[in-house]
């Protein structure tokens, strides 16, 4: 900005003059708490500056105009950095460079300095605005340079966000003296001015805000300790703290001098009240943009509800409409119109100045719904049959060539009393055919209507039959380390110990974050409802990337990162791209440990995750900041409903909740955020436990005496802090494999419980009973349980934060130790025989299913039988002395082949016949039995019309017997044989024979 001072004007290459700093103006006013204190526009005798920064630059420098030239060195920064205010310069800091200071500026020969420092933000951190002195390092070391500093909003202090100074000389501890805090910025550009007087070892600090005095102190600290001796003096927007964000700010002007200024030369020096307004506002419109779209593509293509902000960058905003029936005072977007309208949104700010944003609506148009749906080619899952069309609300009702393979939209759907509605009215609910039988087709239909208009459009796919299942034999786990570490690590057991893990993929990091915030923490896995996939959800959140705490929970990622596999070493995304999928609402701060269960009502799964709520977009209001817990609805992990329910709001902070179902009962634990109690809830950052029969029931209190089929119920609280003596979250619940020695219960009812003590140690682990978790009550809580403890055998992933675990079949178990796909499991057929019929049975050496078909082979003769049930029989026709079974494997290559051993068949050799003749016009059926072995054998043949028998017919003999049927006409039917001989097995042959007509 251009301000009146007394150096000569000199020439920036990248900065326009203003013409809003008027030394004739008469006065004007600086903004305070709401009130404007006059200045006087006479300017006092301001000595020169030993530096001027107006954001001129060009390359590599931060332009000096003082005409001293001593330019500042920009790392990080680029044009792209610089924005242009009404043709006054900002350097638009975004945590992602900074200037260093030239030695000059401040000498340090005494204690009398002064900067000014013209500033906007809304970013609440550890950060610097600027600093005098260098050396970066930890808290209390010599590595950490002496200095004196301001933070534009520092993340302490109460209310948060208030402005920050202060001295650094290190002694026996760190050495920082603060200045106590004097309040916030104001709306929109705000100037700084610290002044530094005193002589010797003492140092009187005050800190001026828009020209008035706000703090100050004195602390027994020399500028000879901290100016430093070699060429930087400090910076711009670094921190020389270790672990401290860059500065996330527009700054517009900077000034040094090496004296200090009086009270009248500091409000003499900066820009006048109208300038920085001026500037601000020309900042707004870039900033209110993207708030104001809210999800639509532009201006011109206005198609949802926009949002129409109150502030921004704490100036208050005021809108109206041209056309409030089109577009609201409030940004709701009716589309009630036959053609594109274009409306003019106005927002006035508190400081005077007028912003217009011309948008037009678009008309709806139903084949922009119909273009919105996509479904999958070949599913696995339900389908999203979304009823209601994405872009403009249009009505959509679906039928299926395949009831029974896919369902239609039900119309005759109510939602249910307690609980969320199902989003799809019952359509798209997946029969999948049975492992072995093979992938099916189908046609669905979608019947769009919109005023009166209708349109339809088919979707062809496939629904995959049922994946192959094998018991589980073992335990996956996945996590991320620490806040320096924030990538996602995965661990397995040696078998089906649950106290067995070691790390996989060589200890190296599974998936690694290089879009998004470029952090992944919380992993959650969950296995498919069906068994075949698993799906991990993850929080986009990087804390090592320089974002504080504060700007983590209000301005974090909406998104969550979601990946699929089938062997837990491949991992996919399910969007097919590399970003994660926004899930949350714009006015949300954060989202946080996303996790997801299986809802059995709605046929679909259910996504939680926890999240701060502001008023709106902007993110500008300090009340009701506590974290909830909000819900959506999924059916493939890339198409989630909007916008997300409030599943958990009790008025106090709540995060983490993680899901079991026993019995009928969905169980429910969850980590206490407050400090404290929580209303019932006894103790803060613990773990509680609610149970309901409706998953997606609102929370609304913690209650001991809910009703559970129309809530949910409080059943145990503070339940690992007195044994861990740790405050813990990220809880996970898993019910323990049959056959894992843990399970110490009758009945194979053993879980074990994890908590994350992330303030020491990670996940800790008690192991206890479905029985247990499930008896929980307010008199007989499962904490307060004998057999409730930390178990003590160790075996947990080394140091994990909050993640999850998961049980896993052998080749899943197999294919992460390896850290290989997963390979195909070995088999054995065995072959048995009951006469002429002949069984082969195939078994996985994993116990898992077996589909495919096996062929039977002896001599010239062969038959190929499909697999039910693991079995296959084929009867072996006569002269066939021996057989094998060869099973031949199946499409999906899971199983490998294998062959039975050769088996004799020492069956009674017969040969029978049968035919139809006609005697005197009636029906005569005829039996020939020819014995073809070296033995006499007894012969039995038994038909619809009587039984004959034959003893001792001779080698090579036969028998013949004839029926009478005394009928002009017989039916199809079939006789039966049978023979015996001594040492020998029984033959037995059904023989078919046709209807006849005499």
């Amino acid at each position: 900005m251009r301000r009146r001072s007394p150096e000569p004007p000199a020439t920036a290459p990248r900065r326009r003059a203003r013409s809003l700093f008027l030394s004739a103006l008469a006065c004007t006013s600086v903004a305070l708490g709401g009130a404007f204190v006059p200045v006087t526009a006479q300017a006092a005798d301001v000595p020169a500056p030993t530096a001027h920064y107006d954001m001129s630059h060009a390359g590599s420098a931060l332009l000096d105009i003082s005409g001293n030239g001593r330019n500042a060195t920009l790392t990080g920064l680029t044009d792209a950095s610089f924005a242009d205010a009404g043709g006054d310069q900002v350097a638009r800091f975004k945590s992602d460079g900074y200037a260093s200071l030239p030695k000059g500026l401040v000498t340090g020969t005494d204690n009398a300095f002064a900067v000014e420092y013209t500033v906007k933000t809304q970013t609440t951190a550890n950060q610097f605005g600027w600093v005098i002195g260098d050396g970066v390092g930890p808290w209390n070391t010599t590595q950490l340079g002496n200095h004196v500093f301001v933070n534009p909003r520092n993340p302490d202090g109460s209310p948060s966000g208030q402005v920050l100074a202060g001295i650094r000389v290190k002694d026996s501890g760190n050495g920082e003296t603060r200045m106590p805090f004097g309040g916030t910025l104001n709306p929109g550009f705000t100037t700084l001015t610290l002044v530094g007087t005193g002589t010797g070892s003492s140092t009187a600090l005050t800190l001026y805000r828009d020209g008035v005095q706000i703090s100050t102190v004195t602390a027994a600290k020399s500028m000879a300790s901290i100016v430093p001796s070699g060429s930087t003096l400090g910076y711009l927007g670094r921190s020389l703290y270790t672990g401290d964000p860059l500065l996330t700010a527009d700054v517009t002007d900077v000034k040094f001098w090496d004296t200090a200024l009086t009270a009248d030369q500091v409000a003499s020096s900066m820009p006048t009240a109208a300038a920085k307004a001026a500037a601000t506002s020309a900042l707004l419109r870039p900033d209110v943009l993207p708030v104001l779209l809210a999800g639509n593509p532009s201006l011109t293509a206005v198609s949802t509800n926009m949002t129409l902000p109150a502030t921004s960058s704490g100036v208050p905003l005021t809108w109206t409409s041209s056309n409030p029936a089109v577009v609201s005072g409030t940004g709701v977007v009716s589309r009630s119109i036959a053609q594109d309208t274009p409306v003019t949104l106005t927002a006035t700010t508190g400081q005077g100045a007028v912003l217009t944003f011309d948008v037009v609506v678009l008309a709806p148009s139903i084949n922009d719904d119909l273009d919105a749906l996509v479904l999958a080619t070949r599913t696995t899952e339900n389908l999203p049959l979304a009823v209601t069309g994405a872009k403009n609300g249009t009505a959509i009702t679906w039928t299926s060539s395949d009831p029974a393979l896919v369902t239609p939209t039900s119309t005759s759907y109510t939602a249910p009393a307690v609980g969320a509605a199902d989003p799809f009215r019952g359509g798209g609910v997946v029969t999948r055919p049975a492992y072995g039988s093979g992938d099916k087709p189908v046609t669905l239909t979608a019947t769009a209507t919109l005023n009166g208009v209708t349109e339809t459009r088919s979707f062809s796919l496939t629904v995959a039959e049922l994946g192959r299942t094998a018991p589980d034999a073992g335990y996956a786990s996945a996590y991320f380390k620490s806040d320096g570490d924030e990538k996602i690590y995965q661990a397995a057991t040696s078998g089906n110990d649950f106290f067995t893990f070691s790390p996989v993929n060589g200890g190296k990091a599974v998936i690694t974050s290089t879009t998004d915030t470029k952090g992944l923490r919380d992993p959650f896995i969950l296995r498919s409802h069906n068994g075949d996939k698993y799906y991990m959800v993850a929080t986009d959140l990087c804390i090592s990337c320089g974002t504080g705490w504060g700007d983590a929970q209000s301005k974090g990622s909406l998104k969550i990162e979601v990946w699929e596999s089938t062997d837990l070493v491949t991992w996919t995304r399910t969007n097919g791209a590399d970003t994660g999928i926004t899930v949350n609402q714009p006015a949300a701060g954060m989202t946080w440990a996303p996790e997801a269960y299986w809802d059995d009502a709605l046929q679909s799964y259910v996504v939680f995750f926890s999240s701060r709520l502001y008023s709106d977009a902007t993110k500008t209001n300090s009340d009701k900041l506590y974290s909830r817990v909000f819900s959506v609805i999924t059916r493939d992990f890339r198409t989630f409903t909007q916008p997300p329910a409030t599943w958990q709001d009790t008025g106090y902070a709540r995060i983490d909740s993680t899901i079991t179902k026993i019995g009928d009962y969905y169980y429910r634990f969850t980590k206490n955020e407050e400090g404290g109690a929580a209303g019932t809830l006894e103790a803060g950052k613990d773990i509680f436990l609610e149970k309901s029969t409706v998953l997606t029931a609102p929370t609304t209190s913690s209650n001991w005496n809910a009703d559970p089929t129309k809530t949910w119920q409080l059943t145990d609280t503070n339940m690992t802090k007195l044994e861990t003596g740790q405050d813990g979250e990220g809880p996970e619940i898993i019910k323990l494999n049959a056959g894992d020695p843990n399970d110490t219960t009758a009945n194979g009812d053993g879980y074990a419980f994890l908590v994350d003590n992330y303030g020491q140690g990670g996940y800790k682990a008690f192991v206890t009973s479905g029985a247990a978790i499930a008896g929980s009550s307010q008199s007989a809580r499962l904490s307060k349980s004998a057999d409730w403890n930390v178990s003590t055998k160790g075996g947990l992933p080394a140091s994990p934060r909050h993640g999850a675990f998961v049980s896993v079949p052998q080749t899943v178990l197999t294919a992460m130790k390896k850290w290989t796909g997963v390979t195909a499991v070995d088999s054995t057929t065995t072959l048995t025989a009951d006469g002429r019929t002949v069984t082969a049975k195939v078994a996985a050496a994993d116990k898992g299913d077996v589909a495919g078909t096996v062929t039977f082979t002896g001599g010239t003769w062969s038959s190929t039988v499909a697999l039910s049930g693991g079995s296959a029989s084929a009867v072996v026709p006569a002269g066939v002395s021996g057989v094998t079974a060869s099973y031949n494997g199946y499409a999906d290559a899971l199983v490998r082949p294998s062959a039975s051993a050769a088996l004799p068949l020492d069956t009674l050799e017969l040969a029978p016949a049968v035919s139809t003749r006609c005697i005197a016009g009636k029906v005569v059926l005829t039996v020939t039995v020819k014995n073809t072995d070296t033995a006499a054998a007894d012969i039995t043949v038994d038909s619809a019309y009587g039984t004959k028998a034959f003893p001792s017919v001779a080698p090579g003999s036969s028998a013949s017997a004839a029926f009478t049927t005394r009928l002009k006409s017989t039916p199809a039917g079939s006789v039966t044989v049978t023979g015996t001989a001594p040492g020998q097995p029984a033959f037995a042959a059904t023989l078919p024979y046709q209807a006849a007509t005499c």
